[in-house]
Order: structure tokens, then sequence, then C-alpha cells
């Protein structure tokens, strides 16, 4: 049965949920209090990395992350043709690179769990790393390759998934500074600080970080919380780092328009988004000893954006159990981009009663209990 939706919240998550469930024929409503994309989603360097970002072992979120991966070249393209618009969505594959002993092993751990997962990385050194890599700090000592892991623009992406929303039939309503849950018990009403109200079937909830707000509306524990990304580039010529090079202080992506983009130093700063001297100095230290040539550079834009994080790392994804009408999807943390098209997909299956994969019980937006 196709039902009307409202979305709270016009991230990448919001609009990449919306855009999957107006493809289902649903009836759909965006509510933003800003401009859409205008918090973690425009800020992000837009890596789609699952094994370069998840080092662990392949948990729930890994596998999550791995699936959206493999969704991504049919949805790229479905949103590029859709909207009308291009976006850089480049195959750079990735290094981890490593400067000791110690973390040479680490490498080669993880390497033998993401071989079962599909990776076709390799551990290079030598002369071979420094061919993938030419500028590369000869203090590295070896990297993990991983062929597989993409980047995009994000901007781009954001606005393009945007229009693609409008083309077909989205209602997208902005700066409505201040949302409120109304009614979600008899049926769907939110109310914006201009009074007016949105009704719909059913509520998703893609709010990021301010999700915590609907803690006591619908009394269970939403510890989301704002981490603040700070993330520099620098202009550059040519295209002298040709992967994502990853570290355990950073990564650098070279994008197509000749920026090179450096992150993420990271703090807690409640919806402060105030770029620090002390954050961006922290990755332009990581930058120089990872390629020397940054030394001399001063990077010629700095940002930053608030992250939403959750109190054990997962995302909320799922139906309420008391309120069937309502579904998160929100808490995506650093992962936002890469997960768009899979938290589409399992949103909307929610909203449309389909039983969703088993690791996704991991995301149940209430397993932190009533509050």
């Amino acid at each position: 049965m196709r039902e009307s939706v409202v979305i709270m919240g016009g991230g990448v998550i919001g609009l990449s949920c919306a855009f999957e469930l107006r493809r289902r024929g649903h009836q759909v409503t965006v509510l933003e209090l800003t401009r859409c994309g205008g918090q973690a989603s425009g800020a992000a360097a837009g890596m789609l990395a699952p094994y370069s970002e998840n080092v662990e072992g392949p948990d729930a979120f890994f596998r999550f992350c791995l699936e959206s991966l493999r969704l991504y070249p049919e949805w790229q393209a479905d949103v590029k043709r859709i909207s009308g618009r291009t976006f850089e969505y480049t195959h750079s594959g990735s290094l981890y690179v490593a400067y000791h002993e110690a973390d040479m092993l680490a490498l080669e751990g993880r390497l033998l769990w993401q071989r079962e997962y599909g990776s076709s990385g390799s551990i290079v050194e030598g002369e071979a790393l420094f061919r993938l890599e030419p500028q590369l700090s000869r203090d590295v000592r070896a990297a993990l390759h991983t062929p597989e892991e993409s980047h995009l623009y994000a901007p781009h992406y954001v606005a393009a998934l945007e229009q693609a929303c409008r083309v077909t039939g989205v209602r997208i309503h902005e700066n409505l500074e201040r949302l409120s849950v109304a009614d979600w018990q008899n049926e769907i009403a939110i109310q914006s600080a201009d009074g007016r109200v949105f009704g719909a079937d059913r509520l998703l909830v893609c709010s990021g970080a301010w999700a915590q707000e609907l803690s006591a509306t619908f009394g269970i524990r939403i510890p989301v919380y704002p981490i603040r990304g700070q993330i520099c580039a620098y202009e550059v010529d040519g295209k002298p780092v040709q992967h994502m090079v990853f570290g355990n202080q950073g990564y650098l992506v070279g994008k197509e328009n000749g920026s090179l983009v450096c992150g993420a130093s990271e703090d807690v700063a409640g919806f402060d988004t105030s770029v620090t001297e002390k954050g961006i100095e922290r990755l332009r230290k990581w930058n120089k000893n990872a390629f020397p040539f940054l030394a001399d550079k001063t990077p010629f834009h700095r940002w930053a954006g608030l992250r939403p994080a959750t109190q054990d790392g997962y995302p909320l994804i799922g139906a309420l159990g008391g309120a069937k009408r309502v579904v998160f999807a929100a808490g995506h943390y650093r992962n936002g981009i890469l997960l768009s098209p899979a938290t589409a997909m399992l949103a909307a299956d929610c909203l449309e009663g389909r039983a969703p994969a088993e690791y996704a019980q991991a995301f149940s937006p209430e397993r932190f209990g009533s509050g």
C-alpha cells in the first residue's frame, strides 16, 4: 500500500530515504530546519571506504557499510540520470599506511578477515608502494592497498540528490527553524516554528544529532550526540595523491577540482561548528608526516561539520515497537555519505513492513531502553 511519509531532516540520509521512497510510489515530504545538506552532509570528505574505516572486524556495522558500497555504482548512476546533474565518483582505491612493525602486523590481521568479505587487497611495501604513491613519505614502511574503495564529491552529490527528489515529486520545506511532533499515536502531525502542521501516514526521523530531542516524545533513550569534525583542504597542481590515504591520525583524499582534502580532527563541542587552530594544526602535522611536500603548504579552506554519533557507534534504524508508524534512520556518525543508499533501502523496507537482514537488529532505535 502506498502511503504518505513525512521525513524530519534534509541531510544526505533524509534525502536518500526520500528518493527511494518516492521511487517506490509513496508521497514524501521532507522537513528541514535550515538548508538541505547543511550540516554533516555538506562537510563530508565523501569517502566510500568500509574496509579502511572499519578496522576491528566484520561486525554488523561493517557488513552494512559493505552492502552500501556495493549498491553505489547503480545508485549514483540513478541519481545522476534522474537529477540531470553530475558529480565526481572516483574508483581510486585506498592505502592504509604503517610506519612500524607493530602496525604491519595489524594490517596483516585485518587483511585476513577482509578477504573473506570480498577485498582483493594486499600489503605493499618498498618500491611497489612508492610506485603507487610516489610522493608518500619514505618513513612509511608498508600499506594495505584496497582497490575496491571509492570516493565522491559530497557537496555536488547532495545537491544532485536533492534535485532528484524534487524532480520525482518530493515536497521539500526548508528553513523551518524548529520542528515538534504534535501527534504520533493517532496520526502523524509535525508542527514548524511558524505554526504550519504537516500531516502524513508515517514518520521517518532522519534528523541526525537533533534526534536526541525526541527522546521525551517517544519515551526512549536516544543517545545521539554532535561530534565536531574539522577538515581542511590544500590547492595542489595535478594530482599528487592518487589514492585515498588513511592512517591512525587522519586521511587525505585528492579531488578532481584540484583540492586535497584532509581530515578529520574531532572533538566534542556541542553544536558549535567553528574551526579551531588547534584542530587544523593537528591535521597539518599528520599531513606533512605522510606527504612531505605539504610541509610548506597552507590550507586554502577550513571547515567543520557536526557528526551525529550514537553511544555505541551504530546508527538508529528501524520502526518503534510501540509506534509502528514511526521509523528512525539517524546517528550515522562519519558514514552518512557511504551509508546513504543502504539506509534508504533499509528504512523504506521498514516502512513497508518487510523483514530486514538479520544484522540490522543491531541498529534498533530502542536498544538503549526507555527514558
